[in-house]
């Protein structure tokens, strides 16, 4: 066989792997850094079941980033860490992680240590066949599931994955209770069958997996949002939450939200303040209490000028604990100066409106600074003209929803000199 023959065989052997470079895991560079960040924060508790999974997105992430030498340590956690919790040297949940570093030589060009993973990948598949040929192994499904959910993918077909996983293998309780998971987060707003259904799922995988807070919080906003009154059980779940290891999974920020549409907002100011006292060095917790903060300004009328200097503060600290994914902050923060720094708050605008930023984060800043711009400024017309750039950037989003809300009712109502001019622009808007 020529070179140029055994290039294309090992080619075509890659392409067939089941693994995150064939995964179609390609968002923009911006989504990469946020997942990035999402992962760091989840952080490396031993006995997290999803420890490898984690370490081997983050390392494909780093190759995504250019960062290959980092790309590959983390890869062989990864193969550390299953090892570790399923307490064997081999076993199918390495397919994946063999695959990445397959992938991972190839694009280094040594081609003699890919084909050598993917010789481990085939004698694993040998070993540890899936129950059909048309379908894969259940920790390969359980892993895709997992990290599809991560880049907002087809949810039926997340769900999908997750029950061939979990018919294949139902002990595996994690896997259970990250589908249920998914569900709620999927399908935060459905018809009364559908959220019978899914309290139903909540309530077997809070059975089988008791010690989940995330779990436990995400079944108790379900309840609420039906009517049922949770104060008291929130602050004792809250309490919990308190005690558990800090992880962006441990359930405090759900909580949190459960707090300010159940229990109250300054409750939950105090609860991200308790948190933070405990753990003042970790970044999560700053974010939290920033978020909550921010919340307690926008129903203040107004609010107490040492609110506003503390809410400033965090969210400053915030950006620079979080360099590479901070926009959401910096619109929260000119918000926030808003009230007692204008010339801050529009400098902080001009400055974001000048940075090169993707259509989704656009749309974001144009909405928000619409906003601003008819609430603090008082100038309307300005106003309208931002809410129409939100709304011709043809991606679909709540910003883009709320900016064309605005519009119609100002085309609707016809009190604006403006009114025309919205209506021809609404009539020529091209839609997602």
């Amino acid at each position: 066989m020529s070179a140029a023959q055994s290039q294309t065989t090992l080619l075509s052997k890659l392409e067939a792997l089941q693994c995150h470079f064939t995964w179609d895991l390609d968002p923009t560079k911006t989504n990469f850094l946020r997942l990035r960040d999402m992962l760091v924060d989840i952080g490396t508790e031993e006995g997290n079941s999803w420890l490898g999974h984690i370490y081997n997105l983050r390392g494909f992430i780093q190759y995504k980033l250019g960062l290959i030498e980092d790309a590959q340590s983390f890869f062989n956690k990864a193969a550390e860490a299953f090892r570790q919790m399923r307490k064997a040297d081999d076993g199918p949940w390495l397919a994946v992680n063999y695959g990445n570093l397959a992938w991972l030589h190839h694009h280094l060009g040594d081609q003699a240590e890919s084909e050598a993973y993917l010789s481990k990948v085939e004698a694993l598949m040998k070993k540890y066949p899936s129950p059909s040929q048309d379908e894969l192994h259940a920790e390969i499904y359980a892993e895709k599931a997992w990290t599809l959910m991560k880049f907002s993918a087809d949810r039926a077909l997340v769900s999908d994955y997750f029950q061939k996983a979990i018919r294949m293998q139902p002990d595996m309780v994690e896997w259970n209770t990250s589908h249920i998971m998914a569900l709620s987060g999927f399908y935060e707003d459905c018809d009364t069958g559908m959220e019978a259904d899914i309290l139903e799922k909540m309530t077997v995988a809070m059975e089988q997996d008791p010690e989940n807070l995330l779990l436990a919080v995400y079944y108790l906003q379900r309840r609420a949002k039906k009517g049922e009154r949770v104060e008291d059980e929130a602050r004792e779940l809250a309490e919990r939450v308190l005690r558990n290891p800090v992880s962006s999974f441990n359930g405090m920020k759900a909580m949190l939200w459960v707090y300010r549409y159940y229990v109250s907002i300054d409750e939950a100011v105090d609860l991200a303040e308790k948190a933070l006292e405990q753990h003042p060095d970790v970044r999560y917790l700053k974010r939290c209490a920033a978020i909550t903060l921010k919340w307690k300004i926008i129903f203040s009328s107004p609010p107490e000028q040492s609110l506003v200097d503390r809410a400033i503060s965090l969210h400053e600290d915030v950006i620079s604990l979080y360099p590479d994914c901070s926009f959401a902050t910096k619109i929260d923060l000119a918000s926030i100066y808003a009230k007692s720094y204008p010339t801050k708050a529009e400098q902080m605008y001009q400055e974001l409106l000048k940075s090169d930023l993707e259509p989704a984060d656009k749309q974001q800043l144009y909405n928000h600074y619409a906003k601003y711009l008819n609430r603090d400024r008082q100038d309307q017309n300005k106003s309208l003209k931002y809410h129409m750039k939100a709304a011709a950037i043809p991606l679909q989003s709540y910003f883009r929803g709320n900016s064309l809300e605005v519009l119609r009712k100002i085309k609707n109502t016809r009190w604006n000199p403006m009114w025309r001019e919205i209506q021809e622009f609404l009539e020529n808007l091209q839609e997602p």
